[in-house]
């Protein structure tokens, strides 16, 4: 560490702030206790460490020099850095984790997403917990009140927890949660071969429908449409974000052509557009059905159903942020405007 560094102590830059403030060395002695000839002998020392001048000594008062006034107007914005750091650590050591990261399938509606998020930081968290408590766990959801405060409280701030969201699609939302990529995935399939370092929960069923463009062939055809007509036109996939996982793929016959697309969103586009053919959530389907954008097209296979859930990594170390979050994905209110709250994806 250099001595520039050393110099540049918290005790250093208040003491220059209460210079500036109370205008004369002789008051800011007083201030902070000191008697004037030790409160100079400080400056000097931290203007010989910096090898700059810091207070014109021509001026009776404590005039800063532009290096002076230049050291002050960055010293209070380390202050305030350095208060909110210290204030970020006490609220973290309550139990609030420092960042939640969630993966969130492509599939979920996106605007209840932002809908948690909006209430998350709506939040007003009390600034105080017993000395010691442990942090609350999913086991124990109720003890999430206990760092709540009241709406009015005006000591309350927002949780600490930094939000993390990332988008994933099939096996790359287990991948980014089995990898410790992320703390939650919502909107996974159960696997065949259950992960032990994972608890899930269901989100509820998904109906998915067949739809096409009205200008798109298929809109012509008799129905229900047979697996050979669908295979004739171009499907419209996502692509599984899985790195290491083995990818999944639905609804693409052998041989037929596919367009790949990386978002729920994309595909949409895509079908509008007449590039092709899919199967989307029915919720999603139905809003653009009833404006005339896409027609649903009945199909002579089983009509498809996915199970939806939301996952978490097992274990101890859980903070109350996760725990909100799986509070939240308990109510059945929620899991349904996750499935079902497309709208923000008109278009």
């Amino acid at each position: 560490m250099t001595d520039r560094r050393r110099a540049l102590t918290p005790e250093a830059l208040e003491m220059m702030d209460t210079i500036a403030r109370t205008g004369s060395f002789a008051a800011a002695a007083r201030e902070l206790g000191k008697v004037p000839s030790a409160l100079t002998y400080s400056v000097r020392q931290l203007e010989e460490a910096l090898d700059v001048l810091l207070f014109d000594r021509r001026s009776r008062q404590a005039q800063l020099t532009t290096a002076g006034d230049e050291l002050l107007r960055e010293g209070r914005r380390l202050l305030v850095q350095m208060d909110a750091v210290a204030n970020r650590v006490q609220r973290v050591a309550t139990g609030w984790e420092a960042t939640l990261s969630i993966a969130v399938d492509s599939i979920i509606a996106a605007p209840a997403i932002f809908d948690l998020m909006d209430a998350f930081f709506a939040l007003k968290v009390a600034p105080r917990t017993p000395a010691g408590s442990p942090p609350a766990s999913p086991a124990s959801l109720a003890s999430i009140a206990a760092s709540v405060a009241e709406a009015d409280d005006p000591s309350a701030h927002a949780p600490p927890t930094r939000l993390k969201l990332r988008s994933e699609v099939m096996s790359g939302t287990w991948e980014a949660l089995i990898n410790g990529q992320v703390d939650l995935a919502i909107g996974v399939m159960l696997p065949d071969t259950p992960f032990d370092v994972v608890e899930c929960a269901p989100l509820g069923v998904l109906d998915m429908v067949f739809a096409v463009a009205p200008h798109h062939p298929l809109a012509r055809e008799s129905e229900p449409l047979s697996s050979a007509a669908v295979a004739r036109h171009r499907v419209v996939a996502i692509a599984d974000t899985a790195q290491r996982m083995a990818p999944q793929t639905f609804g693409v016959a052998p041989g037929q052509d596919v367009l790949t697309v990386p978002s729920l969103v994309a595909k949409l586009e895509a079908i509008i557009r007449g590039l092709g053919c899919g199967r989307m959530p029915e919720p999603l389907v139905r809003l653009h059905a009833d404006a005339g954008r896409l027609v649903v097209k009945p199909l002579a296979e089983a009509p498809r159903r996915i199970e939806m859930h939301y996952a978490w990594r097992r274990g101890a170390g859980h903070g109350r942020a996760l725990a909100w979050w799986l509070q939240q994905l308990e109510r059945p209110a929620t899991r349904r405007a996750l499935l079902e709250q497309h709208a923000g994806l008109i278009l």
